[in-house]
């Protein structure tokens, strides 16, 4: 069976559709990831995750190792065994989250020592142990661990990050390298970083290159920056990545975020949005988002959307759900992750068939038009 392979279907533009194939099962490109940060996609049942539509989940290394514990995990059969899903399977490397969530942090070459958000308990995490990590929960697609430093830091600081990042890419590759039969079923992604600085992530990916991984990821966007800046830097980041490999920009987006970072190359993308919003009652459609705790909502007997087949959408009315959603009722949040999940999957198909027939400018004019429309 195959390990891994990347085969590209149909270009329009810099926009790219194709399949991913691993031992696993085919991941379709573009491809939206559902988060599934502690073995769990929130609110949704594996089996209707799957039935939205996703060919992978995402697994989340530092929520994981913190609880219930890799070592535990691996004992249980592997995360895959343990959550429930038999796809394909990413897991983050954990850098993220330990910048993000840790208090107490110490970076040195080796890694990062940091306290546990959980119990202030002090763990250290190098790219040697996230790639164990990694390999006890059984991941499929494996990331490098990297530093993503904050956008608005001086350049010497994110180059300095940059190049730490980069060392830290080779010494993942070596040890993901050594992980015996993990590694020969499974694939490592490096991740380009440097900000929003051209030349930085140049020679972010020239580094990554002289490495080699089976994919590429665009890290440290979507943190603040803000969407024109991010575009901005989608303009050259993913050009300076292999062509021939998937290209994944980690942590987006917003459904108008993930347009227009397929118009400019992108393959592969995971964001908590669709299942926090739907938790916090909102709900994305092809008419823009929606609040159902708005009052407007209260005597709607329609659909949320009118153009979704999802089960949400096709056995209840915009009424229900914003009764549930008032009412605290944790159906409520159940049913719009549902919807929400649905869209998303069915905005990566839509782009797909239109790569694929070479209509993608117009599917994109379409798709502002009425997601702006409000």
């Amino acid at each position: 069976m195959t390990r891994f392979a990347f085969d590209i279907h149909a270009t329009d533009g810099k926009a790219r559709t194709g399949t991913i194939r691993m031992m696993r099962g085919d991941i379709r490109t573009p491809a939206f990831m559902p988060v599934g940060t502690a073995a769990t996609v929130k609110a949704m049942k594996m089996e209707d995750v799957r039935a939205s539509g996703a060919d992978i989940i995402l697994g989340n290394t530092y929520h994981l190792m913190l609880r219930p514990g890799a070592e535990r995990v691996a004992r249980l059969g592997g995360l895959h065994k343990f959550g429930g899903w038999d796809r394909p399977i990413l897991t983050d490397s954990g850098g993220y989250q330990v910048m993000s969530l840790s208090d107490l942090r110490k970076i040195t070459e080796e890694g990062v020592t940091f306290a546990s958000h959980l119990d202030g308990s002090r763990h250290l995490l190098s790219p040697e142990r996230s790639m164990e990590i990694q390999r006890l929960l059984g991941s499929d697609i494996v990331m490098c661990f990297d530093e993503c430093p904050r956008a608005d830091q001086p350049r010497d600081v994110i180059a300095k990050s940059m190049e730490m990042s980069m060392r830290w890419a080779k010494r993942s590759r070596d040890a993901f390298d050594a992980g015996g039969e993990h590694a020969e079923r499974s694939a490592l992604f490096g991740i380009q970083q440097g900000a929003l600085d051209e030349g930085l992530r140049k020679a972010s990916a020239d580094a990554l290159i002289d490495v080699g991984f089976d994919g590429y990821a665009i890290g440290g966007l979507a943190v603040g920056e803000g969407q024109e800046a991010m575009f901005a830097t989608l303009d050259f980041a993913p050009q300076q990545l292999p062509a021939d490999r998937p290209r994944y920009l980690m942590g987006v987006g917003k459904p108008d975020d993930l347009v227009g970072a397929v118009e400019r190359g992108v393959d592969m993308f995971d964001c908590v949005l669709p299942t926090r919003s739907g938790r916090n009652g909102q709900a994305f459609t092809w008419h823009g988002p929606l609040n159902m705790r708005n009052a407007r909502h209260a005597e709607d007997t329609g659909p949320l959307d009118e153009r979704c087949p999802c089960p949400t959408c096709t056995k209840h009315t915009r009424a229900y759900l914003h009764h549930l959603h008032k009412s605290g009722e944790m159906l409520g949040a159940m049913l719009l992750t549902e919807h929400n999940l649905w869209f998303y999957q069915q905005l990566m198909a839509g782009m797909r068939a239109a790569i694929s027939e070479g209509h993608f400018a117009a599917f994109t004019t379409d798709f502002r038009r009425d997601y702006f429309a409000r």
